[in-house]
């Protein structure tokens, strides 16, 4: 039976008028990949410092690895590789003076017995002397979870950490989340990269301060229970416009020279397409749902009943 390192209830933050966390209830196990995924100001970033002692929560109960969350943050600091979307080290140090400076902070014993291994680990010997702000963005994501990690904490939180690195970047590291996980490190990990949420044991869709959805991939978009077809045609543009204007019984996103239509209501997609095929200028095919698909379903959804 696996242990819950997270498990919270009812957590609510708000900064003056804005609820930004609203009655979340969230439970993540040991060495699993738990993936936030949502838009900018959706309450990711305040989730995630909540859960780590950061910030106290203005209502609610919870434990993260078996400490209190009200009560005991600071036992939950110790234990914890928190990585900000921003890199949050000095630039004006080496990446050796940078992890010196963490290990100090963390008062670790074999300070240099550490440092050596985690560079080897992270094969940051070539630069190890580098100024920190001299590192390429990639560089410097992997000197920031190797910093997350000279403590060897039970639970990694990392918010969006890929932001603004290349795509081969973003494939090491996150074989080296994977790598992690087998040896029963739990990350906690915000997103609003699809191939990225895909690559998570489970996911909750975040948006206003709320949860829409959790579980994994597949169990949401089963969930969510949305039909997808792919129109492509010379005028995919006219088509797009046009149905644009329809209303909201479904959503239409363009992906770069085709069309995704999607709908919950079979109806009423059914109708629409049979005015499509009517033209004879479009080729239809149905396709699965894909997590984007989902995402941007669901965001939809939560704007038009933040603003009813």
């Amino acid at each position: 039976m696996q242990t819950n390192i997270i498990n919270v209830s009812k957590l609510n933050k708000s900064f003056g008028t804005l609820h930004a966390v609203k009655n979340v209830d969230l439970k993540v196990k040991k060495g699993e990949i738990f993936g936030f995924l949502g838009p900018n100001g959706s309450g990711k970033t305040t989730m995630i410092r909540m859960l780590c002692g950061l910030l106290t929560p203005d209502s609610g109960t919870g434990h993260c690895l078996g400490y209190n969350i009200l009560t005991e943050s600071l036992k939950i600091k110790m234990k914890v590789g928190y990585m900000t979307q921003r890199f949050s080290y000095y630039e004006d140090l080496s990446i050796i003076e940078n992890l010196k400076f963490v290990a100090r902070i963390y008062q670790l014993t074999k300070i240099n017995e550490r440092i050596k291994k985690i560079i080897a680990e992270f094969e940051l010997g070539n630069y190890q002397h580098q100024l920190a702000g001299s590192l390429s963005g990639g560089w410097k994501q992997r000197m920031a979870l190797a910093a997350c990690l000279l403590h060897q904490p039970d639970l990694l939180l990392l918010d969006e950490p890929t932001a603004g690195v290349d795509p081969e970047a973003r494939r090491q590291f996150w074989n080296k989340i994977h790598e992690l996980s087998t040896y029963g490190i739990t990350t906690l990990v915000s997103t609003h990269y699809m191939d990225e949420a895909e690559r998570c044991s489970r996911l909750a869709y975040i948006a206003y301060g709320n949860i829409l959805e959790q579980g994994t991939a597949k169990e949401i978009i089963e969930h969510v229970g949305l039909t997808t077809y792919k129109i492509s045609g010379s005028q995919i543009n006219q088509l797009n416009h046009w149905l644009q204007s329809l209303g909201d019984n479904f959503q239409v996103v363009m992906f770069g020279e085709t069309l995704h239509i999607s709908s919950q209501n079979l109806i009423e997609l059914e109708k629409i397409l049979e005015q499509i095929r009517l033209q004879q200028n479009y080729r239809i095919e149905k396709i699965e749902t894909s997590l984007e698909d989902v995402f941007i379903h669901l965001i939809g959804i939560a704007r038009h009943d933040q603003n009813r």
